[in-house]
């Protein structure tokens, strides 16, 4: 199908990072000499003006998603000794084999720079923010089918990236590339557990709250008026209190101990692992509990018993409406959030940026400029 570009500015190749197959660090690779994508029918050709990292561009990388793994994200994530991962049939987010080479980056923002059939030709040089959960046929909103940018397709870690154009949503706001990159992926999942949780003026303990989501988390609960309680690193507690939490809980500390049970009507969760049984005993009776991460470990204990007999209903936070999105569009426009970016790195250094992110030693997201 024919592309009609904005310009005659659109290379033929460009920088882009190519993940080979699960395994350490070895299995990224940047290039210099990738063909630029080309818009096919209903989809936009955006240059990519950064890209954030997130621990699903980790997950994807070492297998995580199998259901063979059951430790926490960081076994693994790190080796960059040569060694492969055992590769694994079910690794990407929808169960199924991931196609390699795959350029990863499950955040984006850009300008639109070519379009494809019926794609309107005003589309040409609109600022966009590229939507992370992508529904594989935008005609049919279905909440068990979902692709993600970066995984079951190309996504962001590359100078140009094709999107359906439905996916690439307008925005006006001054906030640079680097800032705005930082949004889709961390917020849309924060928005979307806030959103499916229904969180009011309550009070919500959110955990992982000096990451990319749980950072999101507490900024946009706070905007829904919930009294927030925020789990994090002792090292991090200023930090989160700086966006806004109302308190403070130090990472191992005994929940029950700290806050009582019964205490809390949300629990906005990012890290299950070993601690995770003490969530439920804080939840009040009647209380939600809603999860889209598992960073200590998948695999947990849970008495059914506190599930039935304290009325608790469970959120599995994946696939999200148009309205997450559209929701974060309208917050960045009329100023209500503002981004969290703690630093930025050029694309080609994506290993040393991963590094850093596994290390955890900051708050907010990580961003990579192609």
């Amino acid at each position: 199908m024919t592309e009609i570009a904005a310009g005659p500015d659109v290379p033929s190749t460009m920088d882009a990072v190519h993940l080979l197959g699960n395994g350490g660090f070895d299995k990224l690779q940047f290039r210099s000499d990738v063909p630029v994508p080309v818009a096919g029918p209903g989809e936009v050709l955006i240059r990519v003006g950064a890209a954030g990292v997130n621990n699903t561009d980790i997950n994807t990388r070492i297998g995580w998603y199998s259901k063979s793994v059951t430790e926490g994200t960081e076994s693994g994530a790190s080796t960059d000794d040569g060694s492969d991962s055992d590769v694994v049939d079910d690794g990407s987010w929808t169960g199924e084999a991931l196609q390699f080479p795959r350029i990863q980056g499950a955040d984006a923002c850009g300008h639109v720079v070519a379009v494809g059939d019926g794609v309107p030709t005003d589309r040409l040089g609109r600022r966009v923010l590229v939507r992370t959960m992508q529904n594989p046929d935008p005609t049919v909103e279905s909440p068990t089918v979902s692709r993600v940018f970066g995984s079951e397709i190309d996504g962001g870690f590359a100078q140009y990236a094709t999107v359906c154009a439905n996916d690439a949503l307008d925005i006006d706001c001054d906030w640079t590339d680097i800032e705005l990159a930082s949004i889709p992926c961390a917020y849309s999942t924060a928005e979307g557990l806030l959103h499916r949780a229904d969180l009011g003026q309550e009070r919500v303990l959110i955990t992982g709250a000096s990451g990319g989501v749980g950072s999101a988390a507490v900024q946009l609960a706070i905007r829904r008026g919930a009294e927030v309680i925020a789990v994090s690193g002792a090292a991090k507690a200023d930090d989160v209190r700086s966006i806004g939490a109302d308190r403070v809980v130090e990472r191992g500390q005994d929940l029950v101990s700290v806050l009582g049970t019964d205490s809390v009507d949300v629990v906005i969760d990012l890290v299950a692992g070993p601690q995770w049984p003490q969530l439920l005993d804080v939840l009040r009776i009647g209380g939600r509990y809603a999860v889209a991460g598992a960073i200590a470990g998948p695999i947990v204990e849970l008495d059914v018993r506190t599930l039935y007999l304290k009325d608790l209903t469970f959120h599995g936070c994946t696939f999200q409406p148009d309205v997450i999105m559209q929701n974060l569009v309208r917050y960045i426009e009329a100023g209500e959030i503002r981004p969290l970016v703690a630093k930025s790195y050029p694309l080609s250094e994506i290993v040393q940026a991963q590094k850093d992110f596994l290390a955890k030693q900051f708050v907010g997201k990580l961003v990579l400029v192609p």
